[in-house]
């Protein structure tokens, strides 16, 4: 690692250690909102359900508003997401309007268009993090994102990217050999970029638990590599074995999803709920939603909510209560 990308990993890690702390000090302020520039994707994978192939990209001064909105809320982590977010054609403006808020800015992405030039613009923008899932050794029916596929432009990030990059690799219901999670993984650690596993869900948008070849792999993985927050708190050991998790769930308020409509939504999955526009949504939203008990957190499988809600785990227990989507339409454990 050069001197330079030892300095921006020293500083990057200094304002993390800072909005963690912020967190832990006041419970008024989001810590992660995940926001959507463009609904349209290059790919269409059949677990999917946050894509289409026909809209357009949310104008520029807009996602600057819903950018300085979060980051009046006092918002500590901003991430982008899509459909594929690389397809906006202003990102770049984008990314460096999350930074001037002061907040930590990410991006997952499905990486097929990151070439040298267009990495070193992201380095110029300021990202601090970059998440890619690659599902696959070889693209199937199910998924092109694959390491065939994907290998040269992880190569390409591991030369020029000066910000952190993890790669996800999968196991479950959409994939059809777990094995791959392991060359995935390897191949990730290679390269000098961390490593995590999730597990998928199936075609019908329902997670099942880990037969024993998959097991073994997603066992194998994580031995991979050293215990991270995510392992820490177990949610994806419990979703591997089919169990439901038992926690405080603060989506509307520690977590946000702005969807490319501008609405706040608890996530990607409760996509209606709350449905607030984001220009309309206050710090007393913010504390509302964070002593709101979602009736669907036990069977929850989006990893990054309860990440975040984590942090509030031992505090406010919830005085209120709200069942969003009902029965139908929700991603859950089966």
């Amino acid at each position: 690692m050069t001197a330079h990308r030892r300095l921006l990993k020293a500083s990057r890690l200094f304002r993390e250690l800072g909005s963690i702390g912020s967190a832990l000090a006041s419970t008024s302020h989001p810590y992660m909102a995940q926001i959507v520039p463009m609904r349209r994707c290059n790919l269409a994978c059949t677990y999917c359900n946050e894509y289409d192939d026909v809209s357009k990209p949310v104008d520029l001064d807009e996602m600057l508003r819903r950018i300085d909105h979060l980051g009046g809320l006092g918002t500590s982590v901003i991430t982008i997401s899509g459909g594929e977010p690389t397809l906006h054609p202003e990102l770049d403006q984008i990314i460096a309007r999350i930074r001037k808020t002061g907040a930590i800015a990410g991006m997952i992405t499905n990486g097929y268009f990151l070439m040298p030039d267009r990495i070193e613009r992201l380095n110029k923008a300021g990202l601090d993090h970059m998440q890619i899932s690659i599902d696959n050794v070889m693209p199937d029916e199910v998924s092109k994102k694959s390491l065939k596929v994907l290998d040269k432009k992880l190569q390409f990030l591991a030369e020029h990217a000066d910000f952190h990059v993890n790669i996800n690799s999968v196991v479950g219901g959409g994939t059809a050999h777990p094995e791959d999670a392991l060359i995935v993984s390897k191949r990730a650690l290679e390269l000098g970029f961390s490593s995590t596993i999730g597990i998928i869900h199936d075609g019908s948008g329902q997670l099942k638990p880990l037969g024993d070849k998959e097991r073994k792999v997603w066992d194998e993985v994580r031995s991979l590599t050293r215990r991270s927050y995510s392992r820490f708190n177990h949610f994806q050991e419990a979703i591997a074995n089919g169990l439901p998790n038992d926690w405080r769930c603060r989506a509307g308020s520690r977590y946000l999803y702005i969807c490319e409509n501008g609405l706040v939504h608890y996530c990607s999955q409760q996509r209606g709920f709350p449905g607030v526009p984001l220009a309309e949504y206050t710090r007393a939203d913010v504390k509302r939603e964070f002593l709101t008990e979602k009736s669907c957190a036990p069977n929850c499988t989006i990893s990054c909510v309860h990440q975040v809600s984590y942090i509030d785990h031992w505090r406010a227990p919830q005085t209120s209560s709200i069942t969003p989507g009902g029965a139908h339409g929700l991603v859950n454990i089966q």
